[in-house]
Formats: C-alpha cells, sequence, structure tokens
C-alpha cells in the first residue's frame, strides 16, 4: 500500500486539470467547464445528487410502485399519442416480458431518434420511477440500455459500471449522458481519490468515526457496502458526512479564530460614567424592557473590557433594538470618540439619522447623515467634519466604509440589519479606527444554523421580549377581488380614530412595470375611496427634511391614511396605527414583510396587517403569504423564508466574506455543524494551535479555504 501523501502533496495533485485525464477531449472538457469543473478536486467534489439500486433485476409483475426499478423488456409498442387530458403529444413505448406490461413515455423528445432506437421487437435494461395510475403503471424518461444481439449476462459482462451495484445519477450539463459522466468520474475516483487527505487532526476525525477523506470521496461516488444510514436521495450517509464536516470544522475554525484574533487585540476600555445615557432614559417615555436592560448590561461589559466588542444584538420586530444602540453609542461618544452607524440602504440610513438626531440635538450632541447621493461639495464637506471630529454620531451606508472617509477617533461602529452585509464590510469598518467596538443589529430572526454561519464570530445578544401591551397582529391574504373588504375594514378603523398605512412597492409607474405606484395610487385613494379623509404620502425620493414633516405629522395624528413605499419599513413607532395593507405583497420577500407588518400592533388594541395578493402570484409568492398569515413568530418565518430561498440567496456567502460550500447543506447538516463549531472553536483556544507542527496542515488549509478574508497574521 503506498504511503498516505502529505496535505501538501496531495493539494498539488488535486489540482491537476482534466485536460490530463484519459477521455477529456476539447467538447467533453467545454461541458464539464460549464459545470464550474476544471480541475481534478472539482470533479472528486461534485458528488450524486441521488443513485439508482441496480444490484437486482426484477420480472414487470414484481415491480414496485413508487421505487426505482431495473428490468428487461422487450418493446411491443412505440409511437407518438396525445394526453387523454392535456392533449399535449408524448411519447410512448410498451415493453413486456411474459409476466406482465409496462408503459414508457417521454414528455421532451426527438421523435425520430426514438421511433429509430425503440423499434418492435428491440429488448433492453430499462431503468426508472414506476408510477401508478389506476390499473396502469407507467415510468417517464426512463434509462435504457440496449441488448442487440447479445445476451443480458454478455452485456452486464462488459459494463460491470452500469449493473449488479449502486450508481451514482450526477448533477448534468446538457451534452454529457450519465454513462460518460460515469466512466469520467470512476476514472478520476480510482487515480486520484487515494492521494485525498484530510487536514482535520486525525484524533478529531477518529472521535467521531469519521472515514478517512479518500474513502469518504470514494464511497460517495461509488458506495460499495453501503450502511443501514444510506439515503438513495444522496442526503445522508456517514461518508459524505465526513465531507460536510470538513467543510463545517474549517469554516467555524475560522470564525473562531476571527473572535480570538479581536479578542487579543488591544480594544478601548471605556469607562461609563452615564453623562448622556442617563438624560436619555429620563427623556424616554416609557421604561425599557428586562431584555433591553439585560443586553445592554451585556454590551456595557463588552464595552469596558480592555479589548475590542465583537456583539450582535439580535431581536424581532419591535422589540426596542434601536434604543438600545443609541444607549451604547452614548457610552462611546462620552468616552471622546466618535460612533459610526452604517445601514444596507440610503434611505433606511436617512431613517436612523431622523431618529437619532432628534435625540442627540436634545442633549447637545451632533449627528451627520452621510449617504452616496450626497453631491461632491456635500460630501468632502460632510467629510472634512468627521475628520476633525465634528461629528460625534455618523450615519451612513457604505460610502462610510468607503476611502477618503476618516475618523478623528472611532469608537464605535453599528452595522444594522447585518444579514445584508457580512465579514468583510465589518472588518472595513475595523480599520477606520484603531480596534473599535462593533456592534451588530439584524430584526431578521436567524435559525440557529445560519447564524453559526454567518455570526459564528459574534457574541450573541437576543432581545426576547416585546414592550408590554403588545396584542397579536392579524395577517390576512385578499385577492384583488376581495379589496373593497380590505377598505371596510380600514374606514372602520379610521372611523374608531385609528391610523393606518398603505405600501406600495413603487414610486412612480415604469414602463416595464404592471406595479400600482403609490404616487398614482394616492390620487385615486383621496378621490374616490377616502375623499373624507386626510392623506398623507411617503417616498424615498423625498428630500430628509420633508421626509421628516410627514412622519412627525403622522405620528401627531394630522394624517389618518399614510401612502407609503417600503420606506416605513423601520424606524417609524407610531402606536395609534392599527391596521396596514400591502399591495402587490406577493412581490416582497418574506423578511420583508415581516419588518412592514412590525410597523403596526405597536398599541394595546387589535391590529391587521392586509396582504393584497395579484392574480398573477408565483407558487413561492404564494408560499411567502401563507406564512405570513399562518405565524407572527421571526424564527417560523426566517426558516420558511430559508426553505423557499434556500440558503445560498438568504446567506449571500460570497459577498459575506465567508468559504462557499461543496457539500454542506445548512437546512439538512445543522447537527454537523454543531459537532464542527465545537471541537472547532476548542481547537482555537489551544494555545498551541497557532505555533505547534503537529497543526502545521491544519493552519495551512485554513489559509487555502479562507484566504486574506482571515485577516490574521499570526496564522501560516
Amino acid at each position: 500500500m503506498p504511503p498516505t501523501p502529505t496535505y501538501q502533496r496531495s493539494r498539488q495533485l488535486l489540482a491537476t486539470p482534466l485536460t490530463h485525464i484519459r477521455g477529456v477531449g476539447p467538447r467533453l472538457l467545454q461541458i464539464l467547464e460549464k459545470a464550474g469543473l476544471k480541475t481534478v478536486e472539482d470533479a472528486l467534489y461534485h458528488l450524486p445528487h441521488r443513485y439508482e439500486d441496480r444490484r437486482e433485476m426484477r420480472r414487470i409483475a414484481q415491480l414496485r410502485d413508487g421505487r426505482q426499478e431495473v428490468f428487461v423488456g422487450e418493446v411491443l409498442a412505440s409511437g407518438e399519442t396525445l394526453t387523454s387530458r392535456t392533449r399535449k403529444r408524448l411519447y410512448e413505448v410498451v415493453v413486456g416480458d411474459g409476466s406482465g406490461q409496462v408503459s414508457l413515455k417521454w414528455f421532451h423528445y426527438r421523435k425520430e431518434w426514438l421511433k429509430k432506437r425503440f423499434p418492435i421487437g428491440a429488448r433492453a435494461v430499462f431503468t426508472g420511477e414506476v408510477k401508478r395510475f389506476g390499473a396502469v403503471r407507467e415510468i417517464h424518461h426512463p434509462d435504457a440500455e440496449l441488448l442487440g444481439d447479445k445476451t443480458l449476462e454478455q452485456v452486464v459482462a462488459e459494463d460491470p459500471l452500469s449493473f449488479g451495484r449502486i450508481l451514482p445519477v450526477y448533477p448534468l450539463t446538457e451534452g454529457l449522458s450519465q454513462k460518460v459522466a460515469r466512466k469520467i468520474f470512476k476514472q478520476i475516483i480510482d487515480e486520484f481519490a487515494p492521494s485525498a487527505v484530510s487536514p482535520v487532526p486525525a484524533d478529531i476525525l477518529r472521535k467521531h468515526q469519521f472515514p478517512p477523506l479518500a474513502e469518504a470521496l470514494r464511497d460517495c461516488h461509488w458506495p460499495e457496502h453501503p450502511g443501514p444510514d444510506f439515503d438513495l436521495d444522496g442526503g445522508a450517509s456517514r461518508p459524505r458526512s465526513a465531507l460536510v464536516y470538513d467543510e463545517f470544522f474549517f469554516l467555524e475554525l475560522g470564525l473562531a479564530l476571527k473572535r480570538r484574533g479581536v479578542v487579543l487585540e488591544p480594544g478601548i476600555a471605556f469607562a461609563v460614567t452615564h453623562k448622556y445615557t442617563r438624560p436619555l432614559a429620563g427623556m424616554l417615555p416609557y421604561r425599557l424592557t428586562d431584555a433591553q436592560r439585560r443586553v445592554l448590561g451585556e454590551i456595557k461589559a463588552d464595552m469596558m473590557a480592555p479589548h475590542p466588542m465583537n456583539r450582535l444584538v439580535q431581536g424581532d420586530v419591535g422589540s426596542g433594538k434601536t434604543i438600545v444602540a443609541l444607549m451604547a453609542a452614548l457610552i462611546a461618544i462620552e468616552n471622546q470618540t466618535q460612533v459610526a452607524v452604517i445601514a444596507p440602504t440610503e434611505i433606511l440610513a436617512e431613517q436612523h439619522f431622523l431618529q437619532f438626531h432628534g435625540w442627540l440635538d436634545k442633549l447637545g450632541l451632533r449627528a451627520l447623515l452621510l449617504s452616496g447621493s450626497l453631491s461632491a461639495k456635500d460630501k468632502a464637506e460632510a467629510q472634512a467634519r468627521i475628520k476633525a471630529g465634528e461629528a460625534d454620531l455618523v450615519v451612513g451606508t457604505h460610502a462610510v466604509l468607503q476611502e477618503g472617509v476618516e475618523f478623528k477617533r472611532l469608537g464605535l461602529g453599528i452595522i444594522d440589519e447585518q444579514h445584508r452585509f457580512g465579514v468583510l464590510q465589518r472588518g472595513l469598518l475595523r480599520h477606520k479606527g484603531e480596534n473599535p467596538d462593533i456592534l451588530v443589529m439584524t430584526a431578521t430572526p436567524i435559525p440557529r444554523t445560519l447564524s453559526l454561519t454567518l455570526y459564528g464570530d459574534l457574541a450573541l445578544s437576543v432581545i426576547d421580549e416585546l414592550p408590554p401591551g403588545r396584542t397579536p397582529i392579524q395577517t390576512r391574504v385578499l385577492p384583488e377581488n376581495r379589496r373593497q373588504e380590505g377598505y371596510r375594514l380600514i374606514r372602520k378603523e379610521l372611523e374608531q380614530g385609528r391610523q393606518a398605512y398603505l405600501v406600495y412597492p413603487l414610486v412612480e409607474e415604469s414602463e416595464k412595470s404592471d406595479l400600482l405606484a403609490a404616487t398614482a395610487a394616492m390620487e385615486s385613494l383621496r378621490k374616490d375611496i377616502f375623499p373624507d379623509r386626510r392623506l398623507g404620502l411617503l417616498h424615498g425620493r423625498l428630500k430628509p427634511q420633508e421626509k421628516e414633516a410627514v412622519m412627525t405629522a403622522f405620528k401627531n395624528r394630522e394624517i389618518d391614511l399614510l401612502v407609503a413605499t417600503t420606506v416605513i419599513e423601520v424606524g417609524i413607532d407610531v402606536p395609534n396605527a392599527s391596521v396596514m395593507m400591502v399591495e402587490h405583497a406577493e412581490r416582497f420577500g418574506l423578511a420583508q414583510l415581516h419588518q412592514l407588518r412590525g410597523r403596526v400592533g405597536r398599541g394595546a388594541q387589535q391590529s391587521y396587517c392586509l396582504l393584497m395578493q395579484s392574480i398573477r402570484c408565483s407558487e413561492d409568492g404564494r408560499r411567502r403569504l401563507e406564512v405570513m398569515a399562518e405565524t407572527n413568530d421571526g424564527f417560523r418565518i426566517a426558516e420558511a423564508d430559508l426553505e423557499i430561498r434556500g440558503p445560498g440567496e438568504f446567506l449571500g456567502t460570497r459577498q459575506a466574506g465567508l468559504p462557499d460550500f461543496r457539500v454542506a447543506n445548512l437546512l439538512r447538516d445543522g447537527r454537523i455543524l454543531e459537532l464542527a463549531r465545537t471541537e472547532a472553536f476548542r481547537l482555537a483556544q489551544d494555545p498551541a494551535f497557532l505555533t505547534a507542527t503537529q497543526y502545521a496542515e491544519t493552519r495551512q488549509a485554513l489559509l487555502d479555504r479562507w484566504g486574506s478574508r482571515l485577516e490574521l497574521a499570526s496564522i501560516g
């Protein structure tokens, strides 16, 4: 048995281009590259998405409904036909073996090719899933291996890769058949899989009884002796779990070291004098909840420590994160440092600015708004004020992270709606000062597996309590033909002295869009539907002062009905507003709908959210609206969002500055993620990890996977 290669040698071998593989010519290479496969390593990690069990051939009479089956049959009839229900064309081949018959159907086909391939009397080995419709059994788009004039035994002997075993079924691009893919991947597995070495420390692999990487790769592609946990749908098996663990381990090890790196670096040890926080508490029209006070205590403890804070505050819509963030900002300001607040959009940045500067003005402090839409002159002026230390608190978009924005002394960075930012942005913000504290906020509840992935380097605080006196919001989905029902409910609430929101996705009608626009709708509502009511309009193109004037008028009950775009997604707190109607609700994401709904239900009275569903509503859109109607629970909504959109889009992995997953699935593999996290964080705490030779390969693998995103010079 040849010696196991070192990790470094393994990396070199697995980097072999596919051009070196026998049988991979220019045309096949083009097809493989289209699927993102350029090296041997790419091919090794291009795992089957399911398997076919071809270990046993059955007679047609023995075929089991709902199962993948393999059988030999003779063509009894072959030709184009029409479906009985929709009258669409399909190609049908009836085969028999003396014990019974089964119908094979193709819905996407080339007629002449199938006619030539399956003439009456032709014999073949067929594989496919058996479906039953009444008394008739069918197989759609089966795999077929023609016998020609050979016996079954001859065909099986000539092609041992296709029969008598469990076969991989690969996700393929057009132009590549399963048969060719199996041949190529089998060759790569046989030649290169033995060279694959896991850089996860051997004692950790032994502890969890994971097979060696070479064995795991081989068994994922060509399972020889599948165990009892083997899943024909390709989801779960011990070998696959080993590959998933490998990916999660290095993800979590990187996050653990980022956190440890932050802890090791010197930061600002803030003193808490209550110079501004106590006066602010006295101005607030309510007392902080126990949850807010607990989280504020955790933040204060972090800020007083001599190393940088790196904390995530997660709280559902309306739980009061903003005021907690403002209190933290005032601690930094009373220590003669500046604060940067970053929001993902100009609208949200403006909202935060309007909220914060109101309080800061009363405390004699200076807030400044910095956004991409400022003129060059205004931007230069704002940057000069920030650099001179004339702004205590700077609110802005990612424009704050750009070159040219310099702080006199940045003490605290606050990032809002963190799911739209990532590890990279946090790093950029940290470089704006000398290791400032970082506080991250999100109202988007995130399933545990995702928060361990996206926020693995952050300490977590949860505001798990809504202010007292809140009544759960009733949510109704209304199709277009029930619009008047929605208007009647709004009218009833207005008659009782309440206020309402009508939310539209666009400000003005665009040529390419059929959406109702807020400005056009405003006229119709004012003239035809609520002529006796005071209406206000709020949208993103208004200047900050104009927005503030409209919001203040709504708060002061000078406006009954606020027609708005998603500008009201966060920041407005009007307890008297009890009903919201959202037009084209299916066009919004779940997180956004949940945020919008949080604008009502802020008082003790019953509140309503009416989601208007368009005629042309997609299946995903319908599912989103159903989830909203079923629950007010932000975590349940986040999980549904993850199921509908999938982890890639939900996470935005590349944008988040995290390594990509080739095998792991965050929805399915949460248990393995927890295991990997525990071991990775334990290893990161070991002082020997950064220097001992026994961990040299693990450190190198970490750098290979994270690259410069790790930002820790002490590794290597």
